[in-house]
């Protein structure tokens, strides 16, 4: 008897261990994941029961919550729509979060550690939780220009100031309104949702960012140009190829110039011509001679290649080393396998223009709490040494004579002088350019470097140039940070 009572205990001891494991197991080690889940009917009222802190631009909330009562007690509202919209991303009930409003949510939901004796006194003076707020770096005179600059076109434009790496002005186009996903109509919400990725356009990408990335073109000869310069075999007068083509070693086909019309009439230039009038023979033949690698290092130390997060996710770069002498000739001239998002030509802009240092890009300004007091202040940090300050003069007076005298006129802002370079990016698919341009102003006290891409040329289709289309756009972004 004793026998099979003994068993029977050990039995239910282990069912009674089973159910004290699994009950602990739910309460607290799967407890957070449990809370998050997209399912968790209890949790996503609690969210929305909560005030949630605004993201402030200039001193203007960009992203507020309104309470309206109901279920969801606060409506998460965008006052200025499609404007800011890549910026501060969508919070909504059904699809999550994007933008600041992910990377940023334990602030914004009044959760974050640097909140903490916020919260203490909240519940000591009985007041109902509430989020703190992030204070971005965007200027709203200057993004305002960005996106009238840019227009109805699909591009972006992105600028930093080089000093400090804060982010200006950030415009993706087309862009989208997040007041659609943030309602509390959910059938409304998930209409929107549909037709957003359905949208050819892909409003929803970040394409100053991530998503899918671009040929540079011609704005990569930046990048070449500083390659060649530290290697200390070239000077801004060293001679190159300047013909309408270059022949390229273990094949028969030729790197042509824009146009197919000689660089100079006597077939020869120099480095700092070469920039000014775009000439792709003779950054081939750099190409060639440094080898894809040394281009791919110097892109590195830019911070082509690096996972960047400020704090919204930046796609790296694509710059391509192990290339036969044909294809680093390409890649040279940023074609080829080279792919970037328009923020890494607006670092490299941003390097040459602070002597060489490229500072870490940064979106947000400062973290407040919900008295408004200041708890964290984003301060200016290194990413990279990309060059010697004395390359960084060479390369600014070659691309103060591309906007002078060379491809970029269009740039030129009366009374201040401009460095920049245009760019014009075959897509390899039987679509228009790409039309590219980046700059910065003042060259001899700079205050802000752009990068502007135009898809498919824009307005002017097959008939565009980075000159003719994203110059203008760059000008137009330059003048308001100068007006300032």
């Amino acid at each position: 008897m004793n026998g099979p009572l003994r068993r029977l205990s050990v039995v239910v001891a282990l069912l009674l261990g089973s159910l004290l494991l699994s009950t602990t197991w739910v309460q607290f080690v799967n407890a957070g994941e449990i809370s998050a889940g997209q399912g968790n009917v209890r949790e996503v009222y609690r969210e929305f029961g909560r005030e949630r802190g605004p993201i402030v631009v200039g001193g203007d909330p960009v992203a507020v919550s309104t309470e309206v009562g109901g279920d969801y007690r606060f409506l998460r509202e965008y006052p200025a729509g499609p404007l800011y919209a890549h910026a501060t991303g969508y919070y909504s009930i059904v699809y999550g979060t994007s933008g600041i409003e992910r990377t940023n949510n334990d602030v914004l939901a009044g959760t974050a550690d640097a909140l903490f004796y916020s919260r203490i006194g909240q519940i000591l003076t009985g007041e109902d939780p509430s989020g703190g707020s992030v204070q971005l770096t965007l200027d709203p005179a200057v993004q305002q220009a960005a996106a009238e600059a840019l227009g109805d076109q699909r591009g972006a434009v992105i600028a930093l100031e080089p000093a400090t790496g804060r982010v200006l002005a950030m415009v993706s186009s087309p862009s989208y309104d997040p007041d659609r996903l943030s309602s509390h109509d959910l059938g409304d919400v998930r209409e929107a949702w549909e037709e957003l990725n359905a949208d050819e356009g892909r409003p929803l990408e970040n394409r100053a960012l991530s998503g899918r990335l671009y040929p540079p073109g011609s704005v990569f000869k930046i990048v070449t140009a500083a390659a060649a310069l530290e290697s200390g075999d070239y000077t801004p007068e060293t001679e190159l190829p300047g013909g309408a083509e270059l022949d390229l070693p273990l094949t028969d086909a030729t790197l042509p110039n824009y146009g197919r019309r000689p660089c100079e009439a006597d077939g020869t230039t120099t480095l700092a011509d070469a920039m000014r009038t775009s000439c792709n023979p003779a950054f081939g033949q750099i190409g060639i001679d440094l080898g894809a690698e040394a281009i791919r290092e110097q892109a590195a130390e830019i911070g082509y290649l690096a996972d960047l997060d400020i704090p919204l996710p930046v796609t790296p770069a694509t710059v391509p080393g192990d290339l036969n002498a044909p294809q680093s000739a390409q890649a040279a001239i940023g074609q080829f396998d080279v792919r970037v998002a328009p923020i890494h030509i607006a670092m490299t802009s941003a390097a040459v223009a602070n002597d060489g240092l490229v500072m870490t890009p940064q979106l947000v300004r400062s973290i407040r709490g919900p008295d408004l007091q200041v708890v964290e202040d984003i301060q200016p940090e290194p990413l990279s040494t990309a060059f010697s300050p004395e390359t960084a003069a060479a390369l600014t007076d070659m691309m103060v004579s591309v906007v002078e005298d060379g491809t970029g006129t269009a740039a030129q802002i009366p009374g201040v002088q401009v460095a920049g370079k245009t760019g014009t990016a075959q897509t390899g698919n039987d679509t228009d350019p790409h039309a590219w341009f980046t700059s910065f102003a003042p060259a001899d006290d700079p205050q802000v470097a752009v990068a502007v891409v135009v898809e498919n040329g824009g307005d002017l289709g097959s008939e565009t140039s980075g000159g003719r289309v994203a110059a203008p756009v760059a000008r137009a972004v330059m003048e308001a940070v100068l007006a300032r």
